[in-house]
């Protein structure tokens, strides 16, 4: 089996998570109809890369990126018994390499970046109907929490 390494984002790496992130928009479209036209964008990859209070991660194969996460510092909400958490996001595979554990290994780093600054809670979000997603976030312990509903009141 291939050699896969986990490593921070480099701004090098910028055209190649500019098209992950296209991956990801592509993938949660069909659950999502309030998304505007493209071309549309979902993160600041900048301040992911540079931020103190973020870590943007890729796996690695050879030279070529094959995945792609997140995790990012951000204050709980005032009920919560924990103050802070970390969010997840940006979670992309390519294709080819699905289902070989690459997200669980990117998803293993980041928890492991999240504790080192002595957060104890992953969040991270998920269309409702994306039961693959699900799946896989169940598989490495996430629990499901709560279910954003929207009405929407006029055209959009």
């Amino acid at each position: 089996m291939e050699q896969i390494t986990i490593r921070k984002a480099r701004q090098e790496d910028m055209e190649t998570l500019l098209q992950f992130e296209q991956g990801v928009i592509s993938a949660e479209r069909p659950f999502d109809i309030t998304l505007k036209d493209d071309p549309i964008q979902y993160y600041n990859l900048q301040q992911l890369i540079a931020g103190e209070d973020a870590e943007l991660l890729v796996a690695v194969v050879g030279n070529q990126l094959i995945a792609s996460g997140y995790a990012r510092i951000e204050k709980s909400k005032l009920f919560y018994r924990h103050v802070r958490h970390a969010y997840l996001g940006f979670m992309y595979t390519v294709p080819g390499y699905r289902g070989r554990g690459v997200n669980a290994l990117i998803l293993e780093a980041l928890k492991n970046w999240a504790l080192s600054r002595q957060i104890t809670e992953l969040r991270l979000e998920v269309y409702f109907d994306n039961q693959p997603a699900i799946k896989a976030y169940e598989k490495m312990g996430f629990a499901k929490n709560l279910i954003e509903m929207r009405l929407g009141l006029g055209e959009e």
